[in-house]
Parts: structure tokens; sequence; C-alpha cells
């Protein structure tokens, strides 16, 4: 079995979030560039799901004996016909602040009341484990988009991103309290069971 996960990104945030949550694993977790490869990939597929794949295929070239895993993700909201979307990312161009997206997207719903402002953060996983099995799960978390920014932690969307659960944005969450019920954290634990299940971990490292 192998003994390294390789995660196709070079975002620390999201790298965070992944040990955290892949920790029972046992499995050393590095970012692809920590593992020394810096590898552009043109997500060009029209869902997370194909992005993810695209991701994880084109890393697992240079990691053949780690288990590689690749994630899209991003906000849908349903008023604006489910935008950003896969362009979430590079919505309003990519290197355009989160600041300014989160208050582009506040001013597109000014006067939505709360039934209107429903929304989802999407997370699909790919996983290519050694031998060139590849698997995709997808992970959601249902909410809102609030009226202003709130809360100093996560990153991206989350300030304007609500939680019915409790009552504020997911960067009001703890890092414990965000994982537990995240797009990222549910996908996650989806890819662990299929992974466990295709005989790449040991079951005795899935979390109880």
């Amino acid at each position: 079995m192998a003994n390294r996960i390789i995660f196709a990104t070079g975002n620390q945030n999201k790298m965070e979030e992944i040990r955290q949550i892949l920790a029972d694993t046992g499995l050393e977790i590095l970012s692809m560039k920590e593992a020394g490869a810096d590898v552009e990939v043109v997500e060009d597929g029209a869902t997370f799901e194909e992005n993810a794949v695209i991701k994880a295929t084109e890393v697992a070239k240079r990691f053949p004996d780690d288990i590689v895993l690749a994630d899209d993700s991003g906000l849908e909201i349903d008023y604006l016909n489910k935008e950003p979307g896969i362009y979430s990312a590079r919505y309003l161009g990519e290197d355009t602040s989160y600041q300014v997206k989160n208050q582009a997207l506040l001013y597109r719903l000014s006067g939505m009341e709360k039934e209107r402002r429903s929304a989802r953060f999407v997370c699909a996983i790919a996983a290519v484990a050694a031998g060139g099995t590849v698997l995709h799960v997808r992970g959601t978390v249902e909410g809102y988009i609030g009226w202003e920014p709130e809360g100093e932690h996560g990153f991206g969307y989350d300030p304007i991103f609500y939680v019915d659960e409790y009552g504020c944005s997911t960067a009001s969450l703890t890092m414990e309290q965000k994982n537990a019920l995240s797009h990222r954290g549910n996908a996650l634990r989806a890819m662990k069971k299929e992974l466990i299940a295709q005989g790449v971990l040991a079951s005795g490292r899935q979390e109880a």
C-alpha cells in the first residue's frame, strides 16, 4: 500500500483542512509542491468532477507509487443560476481578491430575502491510486448567502456563506466545526470510504 497521499493543490489553507480531516489515515500528506512537483494543469472540464479527475490524473503521472487526490470546489447560488460554480476561483478574474468577489455577489443579491439566497458549497474529489484506479466522489453543504461578510476564519467565499445549523458564516466557525459539516470534509470522508472499499487504504485507518 502507498505510504503517502499527494494532494494536487498549492493552497495552504486547503492543505490545513485536508491534513486535519485525513489525519487518521496514518499516511504522510503532502501538497504536490511539497512533494517536488509544480504541475500546471488546464482545468477545461464542464463539471467539478471532470476538473478533479483531470488534475488527479495529470499529477499522478509524477507520483505513480502514491495516492494522488485532487479536488475542484466552488460556490453555487441558486438565484444566480448556480454561479459562480466551476468558475468560482476565476470569478471576476483569477487575480481578483475574494473581498471583491464577495462584495460583487452581495451586490447581485441586493434586496433578496433569505429564501432566494439559497446556496451550497460543492467539492468533487478524484483519486488516482497505484495501478491507475480512478475514483471520484462529491460532497456538499447547504446554506445561504448572508447580507454582509462575517468572521475571521476560513477563506474564499466563507465570509458570505451562512449555515442554519450555527446561524453564522462558515468564516465564523472553528476549524473543527467547519470540517465536520463542510463540503470538503464530506467529500474527503466519502473518499476515505471508497479507498478502503478498493483496498487502497487499510480498514483499520478509517475513522470510527
